[in-house]
């Protein structure tokens, strides 16, 4: 493959890591990080080999490359603020792929989708870690033949937050609500107040305070499995990592309910584990992303709007999941 894949904000946490990832899959495959230090930008494509460096700015329609061509796909690692960088791609039919807009910010990205249905495949994946929560609950739901409930809670170390972009993107994403959005009933509707608040156990028993938030894992994952009850909350406070004297550890507490193939009630609890943060699931959600829109894994994407449980296998994701380190556990008296 000739073109390069470019990475906005390719210099920044996950933006690297993601590019990292994707050096180690495809060590011939080259990327472009882009950034607004060139100096940073360098560092992190030094490190990789086999990649450029270049300065971008989001508010102009060329991404200031002043008439640059010759990519492949464009990766927003970054809020893509004016939408110039999903502009640019649709333009030269580019695959693209968003990870920070939120369920509350997605509404300019669908509407540009849509009027330009043809132009290019767009990946939508501002879910947790970038759809890869999506992939590992639906690879667990493979165990049922009906699912009634999807309880999810992740806990957030607040020394985990990621780099200034990502501090900024939750901001942002927490000051348009404070309600959550869950699906109750079969009915897609929004909590808050009291009915927002809920408690989250830790892999170690801890109990945190956490809230229901409005994330898209909720609607993918509903439509996905057809569970007329799901919700998604998650806590910041000190993760079980650093209580044991380490690093910042992320987790994510998985609760389902519904019946097995032979019509028996059937429960689940796992805890999908990392040692070291959020930054190397993130990078694998959008790595998994990148790679399957690429062509580089199964078929051809069409244009249109993608989430990635549409595009990307479950089975595959949990075996990329494991060589990255992370765990599937079951929870306290579950087996």
């Amino acid at each position: 493959m000739e073109h390069s894949v470019l990475i906005m904000g390719g210099s920044g946490q996950a933006g690297a890591a993601t590019a990292a990832l994707l050096r180690r899959w495809y060590p011939e495959l080259p990327l472009t990080i882009a950034g607004r230090d060139l100096g940073r930008a360098r560092r992190v494509a030094d490190e990789l080999g086999g990649a450029t460096a270049v300065t971008i700015d989001l508010r102009r329609g060329d991404l200031g490359f002043k008439g640059t061509d010759g990519y492949s796909a464009v990766v927003a690692t970054v809020w893509d603020s004016h939408l110039n960088g999903l502009r640019y791609a649709q333009d030269r039919g580019l695959p693209y792929v968003s990870i920070s807009s939120g369920l509350v910010d997605i509404g300019p990205e669908v509407v540009a989708a849509g009027l330009r249905a043809g132009a290019a495949p767009i990946l939508l994946a501002s879910h947790w870690y970038a759809g890869l929560l999506v992939l590992a609950v639906l690879g667990l739901a493979r165990e049922f033949d009906r699912l009634d409930t999807i309880e999810v809670g992740g806990v957030l170390d607040e020394q985990d937050s990621g780099g200034p972009a990502a501090t900024a993107d939750l901001a942002r994403l927490l000051a348009a609500t404070s309600a959550g959005h869950v699906r109750r009933d079969g009915v897609f509707d929004w909590v808050s107040g009291p009915d927002a608040q809920v408690e989250l156990t830790s892999v170690d028993g801890v109990v945190l305070p956490g809230q229901i938030v409005p994330l898209l894992d909720v609607p993918s994952l509903a439509v996905a499995t057809g569970a007329p009850n799901v919700r998604f909350a998650f806590a910041i406070g000190e993760s079980a990592g650093r209580r044991r004297g380490g690093p910042a550890s992320t987790e994510v507490k998985i609760d389902l309910e519904g019946v097995d193939r032979t019509g028996a009630p059937l429960r689940m609890s796992r805890y999908l584990l990392h040692p070291e943060g959020q930054r190397p699931l993130t990078a694998l959600g959008v790595a998994l992303g990148v790679e399957r829109l690429l062509g580089l894994r199964g078929d051809p994407v069409p244009p249109g709007l993608h989430t990635p449980e549409a595009l990307i296998d479950p089975g595959y994701a949990a075996a990329r999941l494991a060589e990255i380190g992370a765990t599937l556990t079951a929870a306290h008296g579950d087996h």
